[in-house]
């Protein structure tokens, strides 16, 4: 496949040493044919999962004039899409939901990714002043939100122990789209990522590896993304980015990695070998009004 080159912006944290927000992100982008406006929120030595470092945050209004800034630069129509992360600051998310609202006045087909890093299974690691400013100010902007299973729970304020309850997560929150990871496999030992959109559910599973690094999530973010822009059908889409995490998972794992390897493998960013088990799933839920 060969992405179109339509520049992307990614705004997410930036690590000096790991594969997670803009280093996973900006990788797969770039290596998958798009030129890349890298924004760091934030940056830190490491992930935190990693221990404790410095956190080296930027005053909300240096923030708010460098997004100034890229609303009036001669370049702005190169950008085709969008892509944000995590957020340092509550005051991040409505300035970058005033660049969204400036791309899509110059280009209603600009695409925005919303992924909400915001919590896992041990609920919110953002303040929560976070979280409730990427809820309110980017999500009705997005054209596709990937929340972990966890992340959708909490932004909905449902429960998410099914699929059929996840669906519904996503129809009350509104969102035409939703790639939600950490979904319920039908498989043994398994996990999935279940693709939500107003008339279809795909699930797409791959094998259960334990002990996964960080930047998954961001990375399939990245890839999803890639192909949607190239017009790639959705579910072809889904399979081909879910095979390249699972792909690029499995060498790390192999390899003994506490980071993704990313350099080494990406070619598995562009054509995937590993196998995966893509389902359309029967659905009842509607949409909330």
């Amino acid at each position: 496949m060969q992405a179109q080159n339509g520049a992307v912006i990614v705004i997410s944290s930036h690590v000096i040493r790991g594969a997670v927000g803009n280093r996973a992100a900006v990788f797969a982008l770039e290596s998958m044919g798009h030129p890349v406006w890298a924004f760091p929120t934030i940056v830190l030595p490491w992930h935190p999962g990693h221990g404790p470092s410095t956190r080296l945050h930027h005053p909300v209004a240096d923030f708010e004039m460098a997004i100034d800034d890229l609303i009036r630069a001669p370049w702005l129509g190169e950008v085709k899409a969008v892509l944000s992360g995590y957020f340092g600051h509550a005051g991040q998310p409505a300035a970058v939901a005033k660049l969204i609202k400036a791309l899509k006045q110059r280009n209603p087909e600009m695409l925005y990714v919303c992924d909400p890093v915001i919590g896992d299974t041990g609920g919110l690691y953002v303040p929560q002043a976070i979280a409730e400013a990427i809820r309110t100010d980017l999500m009705p902007l997005a054209d596709l939100i990937t929340p972990n299973r966890h992340e959708l729970a909490w932004l909905s304020g449902e429960s998410v122990d099914s699929n059929a309850q996840i669906v519904q997560a996503v129809r009350k929150l509104g969102t035409s789209r939703a790639l939600v990871t950490s979904a319920i496999p039908m498989m043994n030992a398994a996990i999935g990522n279940l693709f939500v959109t107003e008339k279809r559910v795909f699930l797409c599973e791959h094998r259960l590896v334990d002990n996964p690094p960080n930047g998954l999530g961001d990375l399939l973010s990245a890839v999803f993304l890639s192909r949607l822009m190239s017009g790639m059908d959705e579910e072809e889409a889904l399979r081909l980015a879910t095979a390249s995490i699972f792909e690029i998972l499995a060498r790390t794992s192999a390899e003994g990695s506490d980071e993704l390897i990313l350099p080494a493998h990406a070619l598995s960013l562009q054509s995937p070998m590993a196998g995966v088990q893509m389902r359309q799933i029967v659905h009842s839920a509607k949409r909330s009004a």
